[in-house]
């Protein structure tokens, strides 16, 4: 077993790739937020770059969480490596060591460090993959709301920042005092119009700074929006295993993802970009289209299938595809509900897109979880599902295979023997809406931070009280069956 390091590349076996040794990497990115997502995507795309000769965009991790302490000592012992393995759907791995984080900085270790980065000349890209949560924008309002107390602190505080946006803007009225020109903020999370989400949120946090900054920042930093997709499972002590047993590399913290990958990214930047075109990156001047397919599709499915999979018993994405009546259930939702409020997605036939999306979700190679699908949900709901909702409401479409999803989350929140933790910054207020729920069909909808104007909402309303009963009544695969039959076939 090898253990893995910069010394101990030569001795890898030849199924895993290695990097060429890099002693001229400069950093040219910072990244909030070094996941297994950022690892499996962006830094994989950026490693390309690297070992195409590109090397003034190597990456610099931060970490703001207290959770992040274990990457960095992670990174730190392993000269910041890490190995990425993707797999087919016919299961088949394939293993390549990832060597563009050059660096990583943990924030509360040493603030200054990061501002220090985030100003200098050299950075021209700083992207963010911080949770749907993260940016304090309020779903229903569209308005700047923050609650963490640490943009609280950072809005109250003139000190050293503890929070993305307070670093952020911290960074930027150094580099506008300074004469440097502002980085490029490109969002890699979930959400649609991710580059507006980022451009409203850092903009609305440095309006009460410095208005004058805001103008600034407004004038003069790029926000490119972009749609970023490749299914990604928590990396499990069993993950570990399987590296080290089928690769023989000893990993602490490998990431496992599907082989599929795609980057659709919005090509306007403020100090120039990699060549992420000659990478596999789909740059574009609208990445509307493709983000609303995504995430109305792929990431409004994974709360589609979640709920009631849970209520079915089942732990694996790939458990649901394989009962009937759960898998027409998902599809159904796609061509009937979501497919209707897309736009043409320039290169890609929508139906052809939903049949590769069920291959992807009904593959058992990755072992993705319905656990890890749900966390947050009062965040994931509003931005995957809800738009979804509004607009066949609003062009008097069904809104059914939606209601029994809503009533299966208000289900799950309610039922403490399922094995699946509530993991929601909105718990407490979830669970007292299921509770009354249970003799007020129709309370779990009252939240209307969540919910917004569909609290009033008498369709939807209506359509959640008979799919609770049915699913209270039938049962999971049952109240799914008789959805989908109402629905009709597929186009």
């Amino acid at each position: 077993m090898t253990g893995l390091s910069r010394s101990a590349l030569a001795r890898f076996p030849a199924s895993v790739e290695t990097p060429a040794r890099r002693e001229d990497v400069r950093i040219g990115i910072v990244h909030f937020g070094v996941g297994n997502f950022h690892r499996s995507h962006e830094a994989m795309y950026v490693d390309r770059i690297l070992a195409a000769g590109h090397t003034d965009w190597g990456i610099c991790g931060v970490g703001v969480m207290a959770g992040d302490t274990r990457m960095r000592g992670v990174l730190a012992s392993q000269d910041n490596l890490y190995t990425l393995v993707t797999r087919d759907t016919d299961g088949t791995a394939h293993a390549r060591v990832i060597d563009s984080i050059a660096e990583f900085l943990y924030a509360p270790d040493d603030p200054e460090a990061v501002l220090n980065r985030l100003a200098a000349p050299t950075t021209r890209i700083v992207s963010l993959t911080i949770t749907e949560g993260g940016y304090s924008i309020n779903d229903a309002t569209g308005q700047f709301d923050p609650h963490d107390p640490d943009t609280l602190h950072d809005l109250d505080d003139e000190g050293v920042p503890r929070s993305v946006l307070g670093f952020l803007t911290a960074a930027l009225a150094r580099r506008r005092s300074l004469g440097i020109p502002p980085f490029t903020v490109v969002s890699c999370d979930n959400l649609e119009h991710n580059g507006a989400v980022a451009r409203a949120a850092v903009t609305a946090f440095a309006e009460r700074k410095d208005p004058t900054l805001a103008a600034w920042i407004s004038d003069t930093v790029a926000f490119p929006s972009s749609m970023v997709d490749r299914i990604t499972p928590v990396t499990t002590t069993e993950t570990i295993a399987t590296v080290a047993a089928t690769f023989g590399v000893e990993d602490q913290w490998p990431v496992q993802s599907e082989s599929f990958e795609q980057w659709v990214l919005e090509d306007h930047f403020t100090l120039g970009r990699p060549p992420f075109e000659q990478v596999g990156v789909q740059m574009v001047d609208d990445v509307e289209p493709y983000e609303l397919m995504k995430l109305r599709l792929l990431n409004a499915s994974h709360q589609v299938m979640s709920y009631l999979g849970i209520l079915a018993g089942y732990t694996y994405v790939h458990d649901v595809f394989a009962d009937p009546d759960l898998d027409a259930f998902v599809v159904s939702y796609m061509h009937r509900e979501a497919t209707p409020t897309l736009r043409r997605v320039p290169g890609i036939d929508l139906a052809r897109y939903c049949v590769q999306l069920r291959k992807r979700f009904a593959g058992d190679s990755i072992r993705d979880t319905l656990a890890r699908q749900v966390v947050n949900a009062s965040d994931r709901i509003p931005k995957f599902v809800l738009p979804v909702a509004r607009e066949q409401l609003e062009r008097g479409g069904s809104v059914d295979h939606i209601a029994l999803v809503l009533a299966a989350w208000c289900t799950v929140v309610d039922s403490e023997d399922l094995g699946v933790p509530l993991i929601d910054g909105h718990a407490d207020e979830l669970r007292e809406l299921a509770r009354q729920d249970r003799d007020q069909p129709g309370a779990f909808l009252g939240n209307r931070t969540i919910f917004g104007d569909l609290v009033t909402s008498a369709p939807l309303n209506a359509a959640y009280r008979a799919a609770k009963q049915s699913l209270l009544e039938q049962g999971p695969r049952t109240a799914a069956r008789l959805v989908t039959a109402t629905a009709g076939p597929n186009p």
